[in-house]
């Protein structure tokens, strides 16, 4: 028996397909090989063809059912991880209306405040968690003014891995915890938030139906399973974002557990057992994916839009030799801690919510160009992602997070030894590895959606810490004394 689980992200569509019995992971793939394209017709703006996730999907399929060579009527079930925020519009055809607006476009953000002020902070802060900021809400509402030959032929507006299940079952449903993500959801009332849908003037028949985060969601159509070369029926059992789920894929379901990742963007993501919020709504509270009216589980998320984007960036552009990221993280060693003085804030790639919503841009601080070379960029771009972590968890440790232990997979920047040890004597936390990433988490979440596995011990019982980090106390002093520096540039 097996599970099959995807994760739609930005940049690429990941599949993974693992032994329900043991846990392992036989086969994984993702397409495409290079990055998605993100479409930026005007500034701030980032859209993406949600056929093109589909078409990838497709692809990450076929190469691990062709590896595996398994019969795909063994898989038991799939779940599904994918990028937070976005905007999907279909008709009453299920027809794509526009391309999908994704997480880190910053259009809505005027949309987002003007809501946060007429409404009231004390409401949307009690009832939503959140502001209504740059979420799927306030996108809807830039559409309705700006697009309105469009909103007028909205059936159904969807998050993007809404609209993979649609393709999967020919069901528009969504989760509580995916409305959460939107700023969609009442706390308060359990139900969608009726009052931020009447101020913007949207149908309650738009939402699709609710469903459970692990339960059966529906099952895969003939087109669907004739496309993917899999068996007609086989359910689809679980459904989450990809930081909750990212989350889920280490275990991190109870309160006081914290996640983290750094790949395009950068999050740390941590498990409340009550409601609670930052009045300034610098960083986010969502339904976990195990979140219930009759168990709390609120998963309070810090993100940072500049993370592996930026050291990507400098990775292109400063790096003519053309080597690869274990080369370039040499290179970046031979700086010491602090980087002789060179600080880089890594914040060009959208509205960063930490800083209320105000769309930064990257910066260079304390160049000279006779003391500085290769070496101090390569650290400083890595220093500066993991002091925008801290900066963040400040807020976060404010509401009642502690970041005494983190988890993440090995992956993206953890693979880094300069990011995570900075990362570790800055804050004073463990780094535990594990061998796991989000379309992993989301085939072991469809798994406890089937009711393969009877709870998430049995689910993670394979589960395996790969690398642990310890802070070096005689280092603490000079990563604080950087950040410090690094924190009179704000």
């Amino acid at each position: 028996m097996y599970l099959l689980g995807y994760d739609i992200g930005s940049s690429s569509v990941k599949a993974s397909l693992i032994d329900a019995q043991s846990g392992d992971c036989l086969s994984t793939a993702f397409y495409p090989k290079q990055e998605m394209p993100i479409m930026a017709l005007q500034t701030g703006w980032a859209e993406q063809d949600p056929n093109a996730w589909w078409d990838n999907l497709k692809a990450a399929t076929k190469a691990i059912l062709s590896e595996a060579r398994i019969n795909a009527a063994d898989i038991a079930g799939i779940g599904i991880s994918y990028q937070m925020h976005g905007l999907v519009l279909v008709d009453k055809q299920a027809r794509l209306l526009r391309p999908a607006i994704i997480w880190c476009d910053s259009r809505a953000v005027p949309y987002g405040e003007k809501a946060f002020r007429e409404i009231g902070q004390e409401k949307c802060l009690s009832h939503l968690l959140n502001s209504p900021g740059n979420f799927t809400a306030s996108k809807l509402a830039w559409v309705k003014e700006n697009e309105p030959e469009i909103f007028d032929k909205i059936d159904k507006f969807m998050l993007p891995g809404d609209y993979i299940a649609l393709r999967l079952t020919g069901s528009c449903t969504t989760t509580a915890s995916g409305l959460s993500e939107g700023i969609l959801w009442d706390f308060t009332a359990n139900q969608p938030a009726r009052f931020l849908m009447d101020y913007f003037g949207f149908s309650a028949d738009w939402i699709p139906e609710i469903l459970p985060s692990f339960a059966p969601q529906g099952q895969l159509t003939r087109q669907a399973a004739e496309e993917l070369g899999l068996k007609v029926g086989t359910p689809v059992c679980y459904r989450g974002g990809d930081q909750p789920n990212n989350a889920l894929s280490l275990n991190v379901l109870n309160p006081g557990e914290v996640a983290a990742t750094a790949g395009t963007s950068g999050v740390v993501y941590g498990v409340n057992g009550r409601i609670n919020y930052d009045p300034k709504s610098r960083v986010n509270s969502f339904a976990h994916v195990n979140h219930t009216k009759d168990q709390t589980r609120i998963g309070v998320l810090l993100c940072i839009n500049g993370t592996g984007i930026t050291n990507a960036w400098m990775k292109r552009n400063s790096a003519s030799c053309g080597c690869s990221y274990a080369e370039l993280n040499d290179i970046a060693a031979q700086a010491p801690i602090g980087s002789d003085g060179l600080s880089i804030l890594p914040f060009g790639n959208g509205s960063e919510r930490m800083f209320e919503n105000k769309a930064g841009a990257c910066s260079i601080h304390g160049l000279q160009f006779n003391r500085h070379g290769q070496p101090h960029l390569l650290r400083a771009v890595q220093e500066g992602v993991v002091f925008a972590f801290a900066y963040g968890m400040e807020i976060m440790n404010s509401i009642g997070i502690e970041t005494k232990l983190i988890r993440a997979g090995k992956a993206n920047m953890f693979l880094n030894p300069i990011f995570r040890d900075t990362l570790a004597g800055l804050t004073g936390a463990c780094i535990e590895l594990y061998n796991t990433d989000g379309s992993i988490g989301s085939a072991r979440g469809a798994g406890l959606g089937a009711g393969i596995y009877k709870d998430a011990r049995e689910a993670f019982a394979s589960l395996q810490k790969v690398e642990e980090i310890v802070p070096v106390e005689k280092d603490a002093e000079a990563y604080k004394e950087a950040y410090l520096r690094w924190k009179s540039y704000l």
